[in-house]
């Protein structure tokens, strides 16, 4: 990802650009929660957004996803996750994901870029560097991660909470997994996210 992107994104202004997606259709509209997919041009895997708004704080939402290794718990098809370097408002983590037989599970090293919003609210932007690590046995190496969280206040104690993601997974994934990925993995990560933070 540009320096340019990267900032267009911490500004919240990269809606589609992050991705270079920008035809996003409805796949599920469910317990209040959305998912819009769009093709990427040059890849084989559609994009992702997922939005929904929880009953809850930028505080505990922030205190979620910094806690790298518990935020484990709640992300989809996560086996493990760990943090690796954190450098003021950067921090580079490692994720191992569970896949079902036969796919050979993956995992992914991940840069984010976080920035407090003018209004509040927090943008992380996410970006995919495969090569930190060397390859581990056993897994294939996620080759691209780009995208964002994008937490906005929305007052009455109600947070906007956006998902947004393209990967390109590596090896051979089936068209069935890949399409049912870039569905579960949004409403299901947003909803288990949910759970915790309307609980604290």
């Amino acid at each position: 990802m540009s320096i340019k992107i990267a900032a267009l994104c911490a500004l919240g202004l990269c809606a589609a650009s992050a991705v270079h997606a920008e035809d996003w259709k409805l796949a599920k509209d469910e317990d209040g929660i959305k998912v819009f997919l769009s093709e990427v041009p040059g890849s084989r895997y559609k994009a992702y957004r997922g939005v929904t708004t929880m009953k809850t704080d930028i505080a505990t939402l922030r205190a979620l996803q910094e806690d790298v290794v518990g935020s484990c718990a709640w992300i989809h098809e996560c086996r493990e996750q760990k943090l690796l370097k954190v450098d003021g408002p950067q921090s580079w983590t490692y994720t191992r994901f569970s896949t079902p037989w036969p796919v050979t599970p993956r995992d992914s090293v991940i840069h984010v870029t976080s920035k407090l919003d003018a209004g509040g609210g927090v943008t992380r932007v996410l970006e995919g560097v495969p090569t930190y690590l060397p390859e581990a046995d056993g897994y294939v190496r996620v080759t691209e991660v780009d995208g964002f969280w994008k937490l906005e206040p929305k007052g009455a104690g109600q947070v906007e909470v956006t998902y947004q993601v393209h990967t390109e997974p590596g090896g051979s994934v089936p068209s069935w997994l890949a399409n049912s990925f870039v569905v579960d993995a949004p409403f299901n990560t947003l909803k288990a996210m949910r759970q915790r933070a309307e609980k604290r």
